[in-house]
C-alpha cells in the first residue's frame, strides 16, 4: 500500500476517546469513501454518546471547514459515515452493552485507535490505573475479537520515560520494569491495592471528597515508587507495558506524543481543544497571574502541534498494517529535529501580550513585563518563603491575637499555598527537563512515506517546517485566546 487515502478507503475504523481529537475530522475531511467511524464515547446510553456527539465533536469550530465542504450534504453525510457507540474501555467488551452491536463491531473493524485516557497528572490512581493500564487491555481483546482486523495504534506519551535526562531512546516497556530497578512491579497487584484501600475506606465512613483526596496521593505514591514522577505517566507505561505481553499477533503501533500543541495547519492554523501545561503558563502570565517562573529557561521544551499527531497516526497504522511481529515505537516531537526552549516561549509570550494585551473585567488591557526567573527549587523556596509564607505567618498571628477573626482569610491563603506547592512539586520533572525524544523510528516513516509515494502534502509530520517564533506568535497563542478561554 504507497497511499493512505487508499488504505482508508472502505475502512471501519474505531476511535476510542473519539470526542476529542483531530483524527476523526481528518479522515472525513480527506477520505469520504471511508466505510465507517465507529467513536466509543463514554456515556449511559446511545442517547446521552449522540448528545455529546453533537456538542462536542460536531458542533465544535474544527468542524466548520468540513461543514462548508459538504454544505447542504452535511448532516446525512455525517449519519452515514459516524456511528457513535456508548461505552466504556475500563470494562470488558469496551462496555458495550448491546450485543448486536458488539457482534457488528467484530465483523467489520479494520482499524482501532485508542486515544481514550485521563492526561490528569494529579488524577485519582483508580480512575487512572481503570482507564490508561486496564483500558488498554480491554482494547486490545476487544481487537483480538475483530474477525477482519488490521492495525491497533495505542496513542501513549512521550513521558512515560520519566525523569530520565539525554537521549531517550524509542524504546519499548516490558512487563515488571521500573525505572528506578526496583523488582515486583505488576499490574493485579496495584490493582488490588487499589481494592483493598477503598474498601477501607468504605469501613471507615469516608466521604467521596476525602476518597478522591486518598485516591489521589496513592497515585502520587505509587508512581514515585516505582520511579516515575506522577500517577499519568505511570499508568501509560504499564498500559505500554499490558500490550506487549498479550499483543499476540495483533498487529500493533504504539505512538508517544510529546506535548501536544494547536493546529499548525489543519483543519486550519491554531485549533485547540483543552489546556497543557505551558498553555496554563501563558494564560497566567497573559492575565498578570505569574509573577515568577520556576525552571531552567535554556530547557528544551518538546511541543509538536495536533495535526502532525494525527498525521503519523494515520500513516503509521498504514505502513504497518497487517503486520505481525515486535511493534513499533514512535516518539512524535520536535526536540531533536527542531528544538525549542522555555525561554524562547516567555518571549514570544512577552512580545504577544504586549501588542494584544489581555482584557480584564473592567475592561481594561493588562499590562505584562518579563517574569522573573528562579533558576533553582532552593531560589524557588526562598522567594516563596518572603513573599508568601512570612506573611502568612504573620496572618496567623494576628488571627490569634484577634480571636480568629482573620480564620477564614488564614485558610484559604494557606490552601492556596499548598496547592502551588503540590503543582510544582508534581510538575518539577518537566521544569528542569533535561531529556530529548530520539525520533528515528519516526524519521524512518517519514522517509518511508515520501519512498512509497504517500501524500506527504496532506499527511505531513516534519517538525522541521516549523517556526517556532512565528508557530506561537501568531498561531498557537491567538488560538488559545480564540478557542479555549473565549
Amino acid at each position: 500500500m504507497s497511499s493512505v487515502l487508499n488504505f482508508l478507503e472502505n475502512k471501519s475504523i474505531l476511535i476510542t476517546g473519539g470526542a476529542g481529537f483531530l483524527a476523526k475530522k481528518k479522515v472525513l475531511r480527506t477520505q469520504p469513501n471511508v466505510k465507517k467511524l465507529y467513536l466509543l464515547i463514554r456515556a449511559a446510553d446511545n442517547k446521552s454518546a449522540l448528545l455529546r456527539l453533537q456538542n462536542e465533536v460536531i458542533g465544535k469550530a474544527l468542524f466548520k471547514v468540513l461543514k462548508q465542504k459538504m454544505g447542504s450534504n452535511f448532516n446525512s453525510f455525517i449519519s452515514e459515515k459516524i456511528s457513535v457507540v456508548a461505552g466504556d474501555i475500563t470494562c470488558e467488551d469496551l462496555g458495550i452493552k448491546e450485543c448486536n452491536i458488539k457482534e457488528q463491531l467484530w465483523r467489520e473493524i479494520d482499524v482501532i485507535v485508542n486515544l481514550a485516557a485521563t492526561t490528569n497528572f494529579d488524577e485519582r490512581y483508580d480512575l487512572s490505573l481503570y482507564l490508561n493500564t486496564f483500558g488498554a487491555k480491554h482494547v486490545l481483546d476487544f481487537a483480538k475479537k475483530c474477525t477482519n482486523f488490521q492495525v491497533l495504534v495505542q496513542v501513549s506519551t512521550a513521558y512515560v520515560s520519566g525523569e530520565r535526562g539525554g537521549l531517550i531512546q524509542e524504546s519499548p516497556y516490558y512487563k515488571g520494569d521500573t525505572l528506578n530497578g526496583r523488582p515486583g512491579l505488576d499490574f493485579e497487584f496495584e490493582k488490588k491495592l487499589i481494592k483493598e484501600k477503598l474498601q477501607d475506606l468504605e469501613a471507615e465512613g469516608a466521604n467521596e471528597e476525602a476518597i478522591k483526596y486518598v485516591m489521589r496521593d496513592m497515585g502520587l505514591e505509587r508512581a514515585k515508587h516505582w520511579g516515575w514522577p506522577n500517577v499519568y505517566v505511570f499508568t501509560k507505561a504499564l498500559g505500554e507495558m499490558f500490550l506487549m505481553h498479550e499483543k499476540g499477533d495483533i498487529p500493533l503501533v504504539i505512538l508517544r506524543p510529546t506535548i501536544v500543541t494547536s493546529t499548525f495547519k489543519e483543519p486550519f492554523a491554531g485549533w485547540v481543544e483543552g489546556i497543557r501545561t505551558i498553555d496554563s503558563l501563558a494564560v497566567a502570565y497573559g492575565k498578570g497571574r505569574l509573577p515568577c517562573f520556576v525552571g531552567d529557561p535554556d530547557s528544551v521544551v518538546d511541543v509538536i502541534p495536533g495535526d502532525m499527531v494525527s498525521n503519523a497516526i494515520l500513516v503509521a497504522a498504514m505502513i504497518h498494517a497487517n503486520e505481525k511481529g515486535n511493534p513499533r515505537i514512535y516518539q512524535v516531537g520536535s526536540s531533536v529535529k527542531n528544538p525549542t526552549t522555555f525561554s524562547t516561549l516567555h518571549e514570544v509570550a512577552y512580545q504577544y501580550f504586549q501588542r494584544h494585551p489581555w482584557i480584564n473585567k473592567e475592561g481594561k488591557p493588562i499590562q505584562v513585563g518579563h517574569v522573573r526567573v528562579l533558576g533553582s527549587m532552593d531560589s524557588f523556596k526562598r522567594y516563596l518563603t518572603l513573599h508568601y509564607l512570612l506573611p502568612l505567618k504573620a496572618l496567623e498571628l494576628a488571627n490569634i491575637a484577634f480571636c480568629q477573626s482573620f480564620k477564614g482569610t488564614f485558610m484559604e491563603q494557606t490552601r492556596k499555598i499548598n496547592f502551588v506547592m503540590r503543582l510544582i512539586d508534581i510538575y518539577r520533572p518537566y521544569l528542569f527537563f533535561k531529556g530529548i525524544y530520539d525520533d528515528s523510528n519516526t524519521e524512518k516513516l517519514r522517509i518511508a512515506a515520501r519512498n512509497r509515494g504517500v501524500e506527504t502534502d496532506i499527511f505531513y509530520f516534519d517538525p522541521k517546517a516549523i517556526d517556532w517564533e512565528d508557530y506561537f506568535m501568531n498561531i498557537h497563542l491567538p488560538g488559545l485566546v480564540k478557542y479555549v478561554f473565549k
